[in-house]
């Protein structure tokens, strides 16, 4: 693996980070199988209904009718998955990042359907659980190829520079948005079973649809610092489970729930 100094550099440079072949094959089986458990488990309780984005952003990107499959909190389901974002090797990347106190969000299960996967327009993540000091970060963990063709991940190196912009949700359209990240013009960051992409909260990504013959499934996990919080007013699950460290800002209210 690089140094946490090369690692941090690239992703203070970049925005992101790969980390390829964080997981290892026999890992990525168990974690891939849970995935499905997981998936089969919310389509017998009814629970997997068509979760794509809909809105004007999506439909200009003229993909026609898609879908997807996704759940939060993978890591309540499973405790493969539970283990993985305890993972050293994750959280040896993790900490080059944040630092030595590493807060575990929320985690979410993406399955981009054969064919008809549907896409996600560029956007940034702030707006959906700003926290005080910015620290969050994704680490989506492939345990499925993703090519360009399949709906990989797309991203603009440096965007993370913007901060935080009101008008990149993502979820209307955007002048902004259209006009300096177009989907097309994002770099494709195939990946393959096993590897992680680490990247920040205001670093401009999407992702177009997947017209391959595969499944694309992909878990993605939110972190964040052990010295941050979450903005008083975000209403999303946020887990505050501390995988490594210290919770700098924790009290006897903060840990049953009150902000």
């Amino acid at each position: 693996m690089p140094s946490p100094a090369s690692i941090r550099t690239a992703f203070r440079r970049d925005g992101y980070y790969v980390a390829r072949g964080l997981f290892k094959p026999a890992q990525v089986k168990r974690l891939e199988r849970a995935f499905d458990r997981i998936v089969a488990q919310n389509v017998r309780f009814n629970d997997a209904p068509n979760k794509r984005w809909r809105g004007e952003a999506v439909d200009r990107l003229e993909v026609g009718e898609t879908s997807l499959i996704h759940t939060h909190q993978v890591h309540f389901y499973s405790a493969e998955w539970l283990q993985a974002v305890q993972d050293p090797r994750f959280l040896d990347v993790a900490e080059a990042i944040l630092g030595p106190d590493i807060v575990l969000h929320h985690t979410k299960l993406f399955q981009k359907p054969a064919e008809k996967g549907a896409p996600f327009p560029m956007h940034q993540d702030w707006s959906y659980f700003p926290s005080v000091k910015d620290t969050m970060i994704a680490a989506i963990i492939h345990v499925s190829p993703a090519t360009d063709e399949m709906g990989c991940l797309r991203v603009y190196p440096g965007s993370h520079r913007l901060g935080r912009r009101k008008d990149t949700s993502g979820q209307v359209h955007s002048r902004f948005m259209e006009k300096n990240f177009p989907l097309d013009g994002g770099i494709a960051v195939e990946s393959k079973p096993g590897d992680v992409v680490f990247f920040s909260y205001f670093t401009v990504h999407g992702s177009k649809p997947n017209r391959s013959s595969r499944l694309r499934k992909t878990v993605l996990v939110q972190l964040y610092s052990g010295k941050d919080r979450i903005e008083p007013q975000v209403t999303h699950a946020d887990s505050r489970l501390v995988l490594r460290g210290w919770s700098h800002v924790a009290s006897q209210a903060y840990c049953e729930g009150h902000r």
